[in-house]
């Protein structure tokens, strides 16, 4: 009987563990560590086939008069800023842009709502900060 009552559990913990959000951590290690490399400093293995060297993103807080530009970052990473003409290298990331929309304030007052998987990137290169 016991084991009865277990397998619905299981099966519902198989598919919470299914629709896991992945964090901000392992979507910047999928979708940006090749370029900007694992610590964002823009030494990826991919950094040396691009025609410019992928930015340190461990320096935009510094770069910004020590405050994180996370307008400026967002507008990046959902692709606003260069990415859907071609004229920069920064790929369009879909699968980012799908499930819950968040608000999200990047420092201008004004809470947008954006994909939570940007938000977490936004959020993890914040933590990534010299």
């Amino acid at each position: 009987m016991r084991l009865m009552l277990m397998i619905p559990v299981l099966a519902l913990a198989a598919c919470v563990e299914k629709d896991k959000v992945p964090s901000g951590a392992e979507d910047f290690a999928t979708f940006c560590s090749a370029c900007h490399g694992a610590g964002g400093k823009g030494d990826g293995g991919a950094a040396a086939t691009l025609d410019r060297k992928p930015a340190d993103l461990t320096r935009l807080s510094a770069r910004n008069g020590g405050v994180f530009p996370g307008t400026r970052v967002m507008a990046k990473i959902w692709g606003y800023t260069g990415g859907r003409d071609g004229s920069s290298p920064m790929p369009q990331f879909g699968p980012l842009l799908q499930g819950e929309l968040v608000p999200y304030d990047g420092g201008d007052g004004i809470g947008t709502p954006t994909p939570v998987r940007l938000v977490q990137i936004a959020e993890y290169l914040k933590s990534l900060q010299d």
